[in-house]
């Protein structure tokens, strides 16, 4: 960040609001507030965006499924965030929605300015679309041709009218833009999304007509069976907070282009392409950072549903304290990377790097200083006695916010913050209060105890963003106030004044066992496949054109199966009990056509037939009409 920037404007996603939300958006957004409040303690005025995303199909579908309409379905999740975020004091300037009237007037206005330039025009589009991303998926990206490449999920193939807009146009000048501002953080990240640039970028359909559930087009385009596609919804939402498309665009000269747009890395693409091609459609500035975190394991293991381990962040809150879980998410893993939740990781944050580096140096400090100095605490021989000690932490202060705070690596600010600490444990350690004080040197065991209360002070103001109420707690112990006044004052290497230390109790108490209520886990049964297992079965519709059974045998019959390969195929299937020769003549079923050849009775069987067998006896799976044989079965 400059000096001499004046404003800061940040954003999170807005949230999908197809489920609750989970420990991956509190990441997303309590780093969005520990950079918000960071921005204001050092005096920037911070405008600080969040808000959620109620458009789209999966919206429409999510709320059908639960028997209620689109608007109450949104109105209950988006509230749930909105619920969340409050309690755990976010520090947002908005929350936008993207029902509300204002967004939507917006986006229509974006969508006609870029219509009247000629981005935009009218076509058919016709392929496969993933409804859980919201987004279309070129042939080349499938996963065995018809999976989701983000998700895992199966596309749909659709047809529709659509409106396009011209992304091609725009190839050049955003392959340009990435290489030459940088603006993707971690930088390796950016890789990623130049290639996908320089492999090509294709015209991306922005409308659709298959579902309603979304911003209708502008009045004068005159052609309400459309809905806008949701990302480029969604997208100007950066905007529309800030009041584009109304009256008053006062917020948007005051505070755009985004300083910083926080998001998941499964969107960087749509954020990192489409939203600057949108932008230089419409003639403004493209945001200067766009941070892109990974994604969040539990014990090792991906989080879902059916294993019963989704993190509720609520829950882990409630059980260990706000500032102690915000600490943990900030330090545990490099921004970027993927990370794992484990409670006892957690427990041995808190009780080591907070209990023990932090909340035990406040208390030796406080002890010492009512055993010696009636609580009283001077700085004025640091300088003289100390001078290595806190040059390196005046060092440490002086760097890591460039290094470290503005590229996201919270992990590496605290990790460097955490060294001034040990500073200060170190020097009890080494010069040994106690012994100075037994020898006389009163002078050089009050610096020491002036040294160990900068150090901590340091700390505490740049720790604040993370955690506000601990670190104002331990201020009020040592007698000062974190505000842009003390910030500027630490920078500045400025002491703190002679005080006396207020007593206060442990901060960290110590943690003996896991806090949080054990779920019953639904266990996954033994013999559970993947969607990519699966769909290495290839299951295809045969016609029986030959059938007779196998002499020397009670169970076999000979099946000739044609699956449209220019010969039939001889299946061996123990089905005689049940079928006749004949009555099996012209008929259709289901095979699984990929099967290893096996020898049955000395004769090669060439695939399997399927069926159902229960008590009352076994029935072959057959086609409901007649099918074009070869057909495969999805």
């Amino acid at each position: 960040m400059s000096e001499n920037c004046k404003t800061y404007y940040l954003t999170t996603p807005i949230y999908y609001v197809n489920d609750i939300p989970h420990i991956g958006h509190a990441y997303t957004t309590i780093i969005a507030d520990v950079v918000a409040r960071f921005s204001r303690l050092k005096g920037i005025d911070t405008f600080f965006l969040t808000g959620t995303d109620e458009h789209g199909q999966k919206i429409e579908e999510a709320a059908k499924k639960r028997k209620k309409s689109t608007k109450e379905y949104a109105d209950e999740i988006s509230g749930k965030f909105k619920a969340l975020w409050d309690e755990f004091e976010i520090s947002y300037d908005k929350f936008i929605r993207t029902t509300d009237p204002e967004h939507i007037k917006g986006v229509q206005k974006a969508f006609l300015d870029m219509y009247k330039k000629g981005d935009i025009y009218k076509d058919y589009y016709e392929g496969h679309y993933c409804v859980s991303c919201e987004s279309f998926v070129a042939p080349g990206q499938l996963v065995n041709d018809e999976l989701c490449p983000d998700c895992g999920r199966a596309t749909r193939i659709i047809k529709e009218e659509s409106y396009f807009f011209k992304l091609s146009k725009y190839q050049d000048r955003i392959l340009k833009w990435l290489k030459e501002s940088k603006p993707i953080l971690p930088e390796a990240k950016a890789n990623e999304v130049i290639r996908f640039v320089e492999d090509g970028l294709k015209d991306l359909s922005i409308t659709r007509t298959s579902f309603e559930w979304g911003v209708k087009l502008p009045k004068e385009i005159n052609d309400p069976k459309h809905v806008v596609y949701v990302w480029l919804d969604a997208l100007f939402n950066y905007l529309t907070a800030l009041g584009y498309g109304s009256d008053d665009e006062s917020m948007v000269q005051k505070y755009w282009p985004a300083n910083l747009h926080i998001v998941g890395k499964d969107i960087l693409k749509f954020h990192a392409v489409y939203w600057p091609a949108f932008l230089m459609s419409i003639d403004y500035e493209l945001p200067k950072k766009i941070a892109a975190h990974g994604w969040w394991t539990r014990d090792g293991e991906k989080m879902s549903k059916s294993k019963g381990n989704v993190i509720n962040p609520k829950e882990v809150a409630d059980a260990y304290g706000l500032e102690n879980f915000r600490y943990f998410m900030l330090r545990e893993v490099p921004f970027g990377a993927d990370g794992d939740f484990s409670e006892k990781a957690l427990i041995d944050r808190i009780n080591n790097d907070l209990g023990n580096d932090l909340g035990n140096l406040l208390n030796r400090i406080i002890g010492m200083a009512y055993k010696y100095f009636d609580g009283k605490i001077s700085s004025e021989n640091v300088e003289k006695y100390y001078p290595t000690e806190l040059n390196e932490a005046k060092e440490i202060i002086g760097t890591i916010e460039e290094k470290y705070l503005w590229k996201m690596q919270t992990h590496k600010f605290l990790e460097e913050l955490w060294k001034i600490l040990s500073i200060g444990n170190k020097a009890i350690d080494v010069y040994k209060p106690w012994e100075l004080m037994k020898n006389g040197e009163e002078e050089k065991a009050m610096a020491l105890l002036g040294l160990i209360a900068n150090l901590l002070a340091m700390t505490s103001v740049y720790l604040y963003a993370v955690m506000p109420k601990t670190t104002t707690k331990i201020a009020k112990a040592l007698n000062f106030e974190i505000n842009t006044k003390s910030f500027k004052e630490v920078n500045d290497g400025e002491l703190l004044e002679d005080f006396v230390i207020e007593k206060i109790p442990p901060l960290f108490p110590k943690i003996e066992k896991p806090l949080m209520k054990k779920k019953e886990v639904v266990k996954e049964p033994d013999n559970i496949i993947t969607i990519d297992e699966f769909f290495k079965v290839e299951l295809k519709i045969g016609e029986v054109v030959a059938a007779e059974e196998v002499k020397k045998s009670k169970k076999l019959l000979r099946l000739e199966v044609d699956l449209g390969e220019g010969k039939p195929r001889q299946i061996v299937a123990g089905i005689k009990e049940y079928y006749s020769p004949d009555e099996l003549l012209g008929t259709q079923v289901c095979v699984v056509s990929n099967l290893k050849p096996a020898k049955l009775m000395g004769m090669m069987s060439e695939g399997m037939l399927l069926a159902a067998k229960d008590d009352e006896g076994l029935n072959l799976i057959r086609p409901e009409k007649r099918k074009k044989v070869g057909t495969p079965i999805k």
